[in-house]
C-alpha cells in the first residue's frame, strides 16, 4: 500500500528548497504525494507563484487561501488563526500517513499545530537551526516539538534536536535541499539570464534580499533604509533586488525598494519572485550578495561569493567563511561591502568551503522516508540527555 506523503509550501523560496525532494517523492513508485499550497503563493503581491509549482510539472491537491495582505502584528495573529482553522478542516477531511514542513514561518507553526492536534504526524526539515533575530526562532522550535521526524541540515543542529528531547533515533543529518538544486539544475548563460530579466548588467552586480528582522529594536524600514544608502555608495555596482516574504512590515520595506528602483532606473531593479533557475543563475554572475536572507548563509556560499549579512536575523546559524557579519547601520553596511569586494576577501571566498552538505539531501530523505515506520499517532516520549 502506497505511503501518502502530504507536502505543504507557503512561499516562493520554501519551495524552491521543497522542489528536488517532489521530484523524488514523485518519482517513488510507494508514495501517493499530495502537495498543498497556501500563503504568498496565491497573492499578487508575491508573484502568484503557485503557478511555478504547476509549470514544474506537479498537481495541486488543495490551496488554501489565508490573508497575508495585512502586514501588521494584528494581521499576522488573524492569519495564524485562519490558517488553523483551514488546516484543521483539511486534514479531518484528507489524512496523510505524514506530512512534510520546512522552516519556521508563522503560516507554518499554524500547519503543524493543525496537523498535531488531528494527531498527524510530521517530518520536520531545517530543525535546530537557531535565528536570534527572527520571531521565527520560537516557531522552528516549536514544530519540532510537535514533529516526530527530523531533517537537519548539519551534525550541530543535529545536536541541538535531540537537546530539545527527541529521540536520536528519529533525527537524520541530511544537509541543506537548497544545495540539491545547484547540481540538477540547468543554468542560464548571463546573455539568456539578462534577456529574461530584462536587465543589463554592469561590470559589478550585487543581488539583494532583505526581510523584516521582526525582533530586533530598529524598524525594518529603518534597517532597510540604511541598507539602500550604503548602496548608494557604490554607484558603479547594479543591484538586483528581491521581494521580501509576506511578513510583518514587510509592506514597508517593499515600498522603500519601490521608490529606490524608481529613481536608480537602468541601475536597479526588483523582482517579486525569480524562481530558482533564475535566481541560481543570478549567483553565477553577481559579484556579491547582501541582505539577511538564509539563503545567504546556506545556498551562497557554494557559489564562491561574499555575502554581506545584515543585521541579526541569521545570528546563530553556522555562518561560513564567505559570510560577513554587519550591523544595520549606513556605515557598518558601507564597510562590509568594501571588504566583500576586496582581492583578499575574494580570495579567501574562492577556497571556502560550504558546511551544509553535499547537494544530495532530497534522495536521503525520500529514502528514508520510503523505509521508515510511520506511527499511527503523534504520542512519544521525551529523550533526556541525562539519564
Amino acid at each position: 500500500m502506497k505511503k501518502k506523503i502530504c507536502v505543504v509550501t507557503s512561499s516562493r523560496s520554501e519551495y524552491g528548497l521543497l522542489l528536488p525532494l517532489l521530484k523524488c517523492l514523485k518519482a517513488k513508485k510507494e508514495v501517493h504525494l499530495d502537495i498543498v499550497v497556501t500563503g504568498a503563493h496565491l497573492l499578487k503581491a508575491f508573484g502568484m507563484t503557485y503557478r511555478a509549482i504547476i509549470d514544474d510539472g506537479f498537481s495541486i491537491t488543495s490551496k488554501i487561501r489565508i490573508p497575508l495582505g495585512d502586514d501588521s502584528i494584528a494581521g499576522m495573529a488573524r492569519a495564524m488563526s485562519e490558517t488553523l482553522l483551514k488546516f484543521t478542516q483539511l486534514f479531518q477531511r484528507s489524512r496523510p500517513d505524514i506530512l512534510i514542513l520546512l522552516g519556521d514561518r508563522y503560516e507554518i507553526f499554524s500547519v503543524a499545530t493543525a496537523a498535531h492536534i488531528n494527531r498527524i504526524p510530521i517530518a520536520h526539515i531545517h530543525g535546530g537551526e537557531v535565528t536570534e533575530g527572527a520571531i521565527d526562532d520560537a516557531f522552528r522550535h516549536a514544530i519540532t516539538k510537535m514533529s516526530m521526524f527530523h531533517f537537519t541540515s548539519a551534525k550541530a543542529y543535529t545536536r541541538r534536536v535531540v537537546q530539545l528531547g527527541e529521540n536520536p533515533g528519529r533525527v537524520f543529518t541530511v544537509g541543506a535541499l537548497g544545495l540539491d538544486n545547484m547540481k540538477k539544475i540547468n543554468l542560464l548563460s548571463k546573455a539568456r539570464l539578462e534577456k529574461e530579466l530584462r536587465f543589463k548588467f554592469g561590470e559589478r552586480n550585487i543581488l539583494v534580499t532583505f526581510h523584516p528582522a521582526t525582533l530586533e529594536e530598529s524598524s525594518a524600514k529603518e534597517q532597510c533604509s540604511a541598507l539602500l544608502e550604503a548602496l548608494d555608495s557604490f554607484r558603479d555596482i547594479k543591484v538586483i533586488f528581491t521581494k521580501p516574504g509576506a511578513d510583518p512590515e514587510s509592506g514597508g520595506i517593499i515600498e522603500l525598494i519601490e521608490k529606490y528602483v524608481k529613481i536608480n532606473k537602468g541601475r536597479a531593479a526588483l523582482f517579486s519572485s525569480l524562481g530558482q533557475q533564475k535566481y541560481l543563475s543570478l549567483l553565477r554572475f553577481v559579484d556579491a550578495v547582501a541582505g539577511n536572507s538564509s539563503s545567504g548563509i546556506i545556498e551562497v556560499p557554494s557559489f564562491h561569493i561574499p555575502t554581506v549579512n545584515v543585521g541579526d536575523r541569521q545570528a546563530g546559524r553556522i555562518h561560513p567563511d564567505t559570510v560577513i557579519e554587519c550591523k544595520p547601520t549606513k556605515r557598518s553596511i558601507e564597510e562590509a561591502l568594501r571588504l566583500a569586494f576586496s582581492r583578499k576577501f575574494i580570495k579567501i571566498c574562492k577556497k571556502a568551503k560550504n558546511p551544509y552538505g553535499d547537494g544530495t539531501a532530497a534522495e536521503r530523505i525520500a529514502r528514508i522516508l520510503r523505509n521508515i515506520k510511520i506511527p499511527k499517532n503523534v504520542k512519544k516520549r521525551f529523550f533526556d540527555l541525562y539519564v
